[in-house]
């Protein structure tokens, strides 16, 4: 009897069954022994079905469902039922039940360190430590079916388009790319390291000098960083690239992609072509590179209409080439929230928080120091009315106004509960810089990476003057203020790269160490290309609506990128170091 062979999963199940004889199989959620009656809820991966024992039920079977605990992995034959007026409207087998004639008991199950429902309280950590039992939830497991899905999609479109499966390499040559690299020691290689790729950047873009025109893998990459809600140290993205293209091609490929997804995963239209900005345009609206445009409260800028200013937290800022900006909102303000939120931006490096209330006596913490003209100025500008309020942001460092402004802006939507549900904005973000400068460094580093094609007209004009002014032909996807995307049109000129290369640190010898196979091959003809890659966890999040990747991936690392499950990292073995040539030295 225990060769049984499933024919359903539970929610294939419905009331056109009803007199079949089935055979379903999973874990006990829950047994419930009512004298002559047993009910046994049985859960699989698609959900659970109702299974029922009586007076009729062969005694040996009855006697068996009577030993049955949480977790115990059974097998049931019996005929699908109705439940008459006894419907459960919260499941979607609620109206439904299998009368059963035999239960076999694949294994049993100790009581489990936490009960396997959802909203039960319990730590992550303990969770984590037994995700095996964690992913038996029905909410943790449909996300992981339903990141199933999208990959499936994804790669059924991209099929569909002409791209082309390509598997690249996980043992690569060390070459940076901004993120701190995994080394794997070769044991054959005395002393040599391989590491584990970032991205499959440099290996797209040979496969485009190898003449593929249309790549696409979901690749799984590394990065040995700090991590946060939305960082993991391996994490997979949908990576491609594109031969003999501009971005208005990749842009038209992606729209196509992004409105199949949608449509396919949530039933969702995308209107397309998809809404276009540039980077300082993203800057000076909203004060980041990925807006979430599903509120308003756009910057207004004040700096030349306080130009002179007599209020030094005002005038000082713009005198030393710094900005004055403000947002309205479309709310009245308690002097303890307003604190709250001066508290707030202070954490993003500003000073303080400027504010006005138009409530039934205005009120205001600048407008004293101000004259009426300028103040007169500022409500002009803002059009302010009856329970609006104004906060206003001001450094002699523009950074600091973007970052504290944008923070500020999407912190006051989430706590008046502006941002709708289920409504979902993308943007193009174009033009960004090409470079960006550490003042912790001294020197330039790029912006997206160092393949990236440059405007070549800006190239020449500014690079030995002023590196910032020059913008690169690179894009981001975004979806309600998430990063879901980026790439950008490749160099694919060898002298170009160099100089590149070179502007960036790396001398002529450096380079042809690092990039040289990269730098050899375009010497033989190489395409314009260009592509874009996703982060699978990323964007399975902002399909589903939640904000933190581990709730998408399988067994996830936390903050010091361990794995409670297993106890990833350990120590390695002495005969595997010895044979590796390396010894442990203590962490100064």
């Amino acid at each position: 009897m225990k060769n049984l062979k499933r024919t359903h999963y539970n929610t294939d199940l419905s009331v056109n069954d009803i007199g079949k004889q089935v055979c379903v199989m999973g874990w006990v959620q829950k047994q419930r022994h009512k004298g002559a009656l047993i009910f046994i809820d049985l859960r699989d991966r698609t959900g659970i079905i109702q299974i029922a024992l009586g007076d009729h039920t062969d005694r040996e079977v009855f006697e068996t469902a009577k030993k049955l605990r949480s977790e115990f992995v059974i097998a049931v034959t019996g005929t699908v039922k109705s439940r008459g007026k006894d419907v459960n409207e919260d499941r979607k087998t609620g109206a439904i039940e299998i009368d059963a004639d035999n239960i076999v008991i694949y294994g049993e199950a100790q009581t489990p360190p936490f009960e396997i429902v959802e909203d039960s309280n319990v730590n992550e950590e303990l969770r984590l430590k037994y995700r095996y039992l964690d992913l038996r939830r029905p909410s943790l497991n449909s996300n992981i079916i339903f990141r199933h899905n999208v990959q499936r999609v994804t790669r059924d479109y991209f099929y569909d388009n002409g791209f082309i499966d390509i598997e690249t390499p996980n043992l690569i040559k060390p070459t940076p790319e901004g993120a701190r690299d995994y080394l794997v020691p070769s044991r054959v290689h005395n002393g040599k390291f391989y590491v584990l790729p970032q991205s499959p950047q440099l290996y797209k873009q040979l496969l485009m000098v190898a003449g593929f025109d249309r790549y696409f893998q979901i690749a799984r990459c590394y990065r040995d960083e700090d991590l946060r809600a939305d960082r993991q140290p391996e994490f997979t993205q949908i990576d491609l690239e594109m031969s003999f293209v501009d971005e208005d091609e990749i842009y038209e490929i992606i729209e196509g992609y992004i409105k199949t997804l949608f449509k396919k995963i949530l039933d969702v239209d995308i209107e397309t072509p998809l809404l276009r900005m540039t980077y300082d345009e993203c800057m000076n609206k909203y004060g980041s590179d990925k807006p979430d445009l599903r509120f308003g409260y756009e910057f207004v800028d004040l700096t030349e209409a306080l130009k002179g200013c007599s209020f030094k937290v005002f005038g000082d800022a713009i005198e030393n080439g710094g900005l004055v900006k403000g947002i309205k909102i479309d709310e009245d303000f308690s002097r303890k929230e307003i604190d709250a939120l001066t508290e707030y931006v202070k954490t993003y490096k500003a000073k303080g928080l400027a504010w006005y209330k138009n409530s039934e006596t205005p009120t205001s913490s600048y407008s004293k120091f101000l004259t009426d003209e300028e103040n007169k100025k500022i409500l002009e500008l803002f059009d302010v009315k009856t329970n609006e309020a104004v906060f206003i942001i001001s450094d002699a460092n523009p950074e600091v106004v973007y970052a504290s402004l944008g923070a500020l802006r999407c912190e006051i939507a989430k706590r008046k509960d502006k941002i709708p549900k289920n409504v979902y904005k993308l943007l193009w973000v174009t033009d960004f810089p090409m470079f960006e400068y550490s003042e912790e460094d001294g020197r330039w580093y790029a912006k997206h990476h160092p393949f990236t094609m440059p405007n070549p007209d800006e190239l020449d004009k500014y690079l030995n003057s002023d590196p910032s002014k020059i913008h690169a032909r690179a894009y981001d996807i975004v979806i309600n203020g998430w990063e879901a995307g980026g790439g950008s049109i490749r160099i694919n000129n060898p002298e170009m790269q160099q100089r590149i290369l070179k502007f960036l640190g790396y001398e002529e010898e450096i380079a042809n160490e690092r990039f040289g196979f990269l730098l050899e091959a375009y010497k033989y003809g190489a395409p314009q290309h260009g592509g874009l890659a996703f982060g699978i966890e990323r964007l399975t999040c902002l399909l589903l609506g939640l904000t933190n990747i581990r709730d998408v991936i399988a067994f996830p690392k936390v903050q010091n990128a361990s794995e409670l499950m297993s106890g990833a990292p350990s120590v390695a073995d002495k005969k595997a170091l010895d044979e590796l040539g390396i010894e442990i030295k203590e962490k100064k």
